[in-house]
């Protein structure tokens, strides 16, 4: 079974003035600009583009953090193995990684109106799409307790490599499918932790989590979902954590040694959880809720898990800390000013950015040496793809690839808007 580890974070840099809770839920993008473009001539061998792809649909070209996207909302994206998948609407585009080759679309049928797709990720074997729908008004017992919970939301498994649709589960708001592989997939609901076996669909295994969704985390072959009275849309303490064997089901309760676990469950990772709270960040254990480090006046951001640190926003810097010690192994200076570059993440030891705009560039910045070590060429109106939960998106934890969408040509004005139609928008596939 296969899960995710690394926890892309960047529109936290955004929200930073409302305080941890936000900082907590929220993976995406910060504006930012560290350092100048990169003129050598090595500087494209690395930020290759490997392939490009036309997009279907109806998309626009705006400036800022959108770049290209659908006209009629958002679209989600996953890289994973073999499969670069696109979803938008009620529709699913898979790819061949290697060549961009379109694989296989699926309409998701069997959803009321109003129903879009909110998340898109891939695992090896199957893609999975999770479908927000409607909350149903009245006050019967289904409707009330969907409003309870959030929202109402299904996870869509489809094999990779045909898109044959092999079940349709329930999931919470924003749970969804959490790992897979091996014959089963891993979802969070609102009520439980469910393992289903993609052949059959039925339960392998589940864990129930309380009546009201919990804001959880996956750290390795493990998942934590907090035990808090009012959920994760709630404001009470968290008293204990369920740690959850992700391929057993087997469960057991940490709680924190003494007091309550300090703020929101924000980061899980080398077997340390961070919570964050208005003063900063506390860690701890994720075997006996020990209280490991704190650390003040910071915020949790992401993960590099190819290096092993843990990256926070430290006012407009992000500091790489050891998991274990929170010792700062790693700077990056000044990464939260400016209004030209978007900062995407932390893999292997390198900063992924991306100029916004008509020339936009993919670009990354060395860690090691503080400078950029390779810029790709002109990437026009450029869109990078992220999930609220930190699994998918445009750039895996370890593989050396990231996924954009681009507007080759730009079509008319909008009346009344801000974007032009995209008359050519495409799937791009680059070296990192």
């Amino acid at each position: 079974m296969k899960v995710e580890s690394g926890h892309p974070a960047w529109l936290r840099r955004l929200c930073v003035a409302a305080a941890a809770v936000v900082a907590a839920m929220a993976p995406g993008q910060a504006a930012g600009r560290i350092a100048q473009p990169c003129q050598q001539p090595h500087c494209e061998t690395a930020g290759t583009i490997r392939w490009e792809r036309t997009l279907p649909g109806s998309w626009l070209a705006q400036g800022g953090l959108t770049g290209t996207a659908p006209a009629g909302g958002q679209a989600f994206a996953a890289l994973r193995g073999q499969v670069a998948a696109v979803g938008t609407g009620l529709t699913v585009y898979a790819y061949g990684a290697g060549t961009g080759q379109p694989l296989w679309t699926d309409y998701l049928t069997g959803f009321p109106a109003g129903a879009r797709i909110v998340s898109v990720r891939a695992w090896a074997g199957v893609v999975t799409a999770g479908v927000a729908v409607p909350v149903p008004t009245g006050s019967t017992p289904a409707a009330r307790a969907a409003r309870r919970a959030g929202g109402l939301r299904y996870e869509v498994l489809l094999r990779a490599g045909s898109g044959q649709r092999l079940g349709t589960h329930p999931a919470a708001p924003f749970g969804g499918a959490v790992a897979a592989g091996r014959g089963a997939t891993v979802i969070v609901g609102a009520r439980s932790v469910t393992s289903y076996s993609d052949r059959t669909g039925h339960p392998l295994w589940t864990r129930g989590t309380g009546a009201l969704p919990q804001t959880w985390q996956v750290d390795g072959e493990r998942i934590y979902l907090t035990v808090a009275a009012k959920g994760y849309l709630g404001t009470a303490p968290v008293t204990a954590l369920r740690r959850i064997d992700l391929r057993t089901g087997a469960e057991r309760l940490v709680r924190p040694d003494g007091h309550d676990f300090d703020g929101t469950l924000s980061l899980a990772f080398g077997g340390v959880l961070l919570f964050s709270n208005p003063g900063g960040v506390a860690a701890y254990s994720g075997t006996s809720g020990e209280l490991l480090w704190r650390r003040a006046g910071v915020l949790p951001d992401t993960v590099d898990a190819s290096a092993g640190l843990i990256y926070l926003i430290n006012g407009r810097d992000l500091l790489g800390v050891d998991p274990q010690t929170g010792v700062a192994r790693s700077h990056v200076p000044g990464v939260a000013g400016g209004a030209t570059s978007g900062l995407y993440g932390v893999r292997g030891g390198a900063v992924l950015g991306l100029d916004r705009g008509a020339p936009g560039k993919a670009w990354s910045y060395s860690v090691a040496t503080q400078r950029v070590v390779w810029t790709s060429r002109p990437l026009p109106w450029p869109h990078y793809f992220v999930d609220l939960s930190g699994i998918g998106g445009s750039a895996p934890p370890y593989a050396a690839m990231v996924l954009l969408a681009t507007c080759a040509r730009l079509g008319q004005q909008l009346p009344g808007s801000a974007g032009q139609l995209c008359a050519r928008p495409e799937l791009v596939l680059l070296n990192r």
